[in-house]
């Protein structure tokens, strides 16, 4: 059995770590540098960051902050925002990260996740998906969350694995900050719809919260921000707690 992964979000804005409900209302909560070697020494297992407003900006990611977390940090990152042609790729992966996770810019042109994975390998792309149920089933949104893109979640999910993306990491904008549990239901029809592992993202408000994750959902890794930013319990008691729930992790 494969280890379940905890991974911590880093949501960055102009330089700084970020976190809000439902993708609005953010808030300021530390230094991207001091996070991520807090989460790095701690127990994670890997460490995600997003440069949350680049794709909504037009602009590409910012090079020297990433720079600085990547040189501070131990363990595998992944990393997006304003990723929108293979140049994005390599200049992200030559700051330090080790996956690129692709959003809106997969939206705009969904040949970069075929053309990505030929270049750069399956194991390098990660396919980001913003969702919210909306009355016509879940859908796929683009530029943070800001713009209704009209694409079936679970048709996007495999039609990214179908071109060669090696996850996907799956953010529900309804559960997002909520605190209130992951969206399981949803979770189900993507986990369901595709064979590449699966990471789950939105609503981690509780130990619990992850254990029913990983008990419900065959996903591969449990993704979150405000629990660990303000530290409602460390790294470290979730592992313990989810390998006394028979929840295989690393510790």
């Amino acid at each position: 059995m494969l280890a379940k992964r905890i991974i911590p979000c880093l949501d960055v804005k102009h330089g700084r770590v970020v976190k809000g409900t439902n993708f609005s209302s953010l808030r300021d909560v530390n230094d991207p540098v001091e996070l991520a070697e807090f989460y790095s020494s701690s127990g994670a297992d890997e460490l995600v960051f997003y440069d949350i407003v680049a794709s909504a900006e037009g602009r590409s990611l910012f090079c020297d902050v990433l720079k600085r977390v990547a040189s501070s940090v131990f363990i595998p990152l992944t990393v997006g925002g304003g990723i929108n042609c293979l140049d994005d790729f390599d200049t992200v992966l030559k700051c330090g990260a080790d996956k690129v996770s692709v959003n809106s810019g997969a939206i705009k042109n969904p040949s970069l996740i075929g053309e990505a994975a030929k270049k750069y390998g399956d194991q390098c792309v990660v396919l980001s998906m913003d969702v919210k149920l909306c009355d016509d089933g879940y859908r796929v949104f683009s530029l943070g969350g800001r713009v209704k893109t009209g694409l079936d979640a679970v048709e996007w999910a495999k039609f990214g694995e179908a071109n060669g993306a090696g996850e996907i990491v799956v953010n529900s904008i309804d559960t997002d900050g909520v605190k209130k549990g992951f969206d399981l239901a949803m979770l189900e029809k993507v986990v369901s719809a595709v064979k590449i592992p699966v990471i789950a993202s939105g609503g981690a408000g509780s130990v619990d919260d992850f254990i029913a994750l990983f008990k419900s959902v065959n996903v591969d890794a449990g993704l979150g921000a405000s629990v660990f930013h303000y530290r409602d319990f460390s790294i470290g008691e979730l592992k313990h707690k989810l390998r006394e729930s028979c929840v295989e992790v690393r510790i």
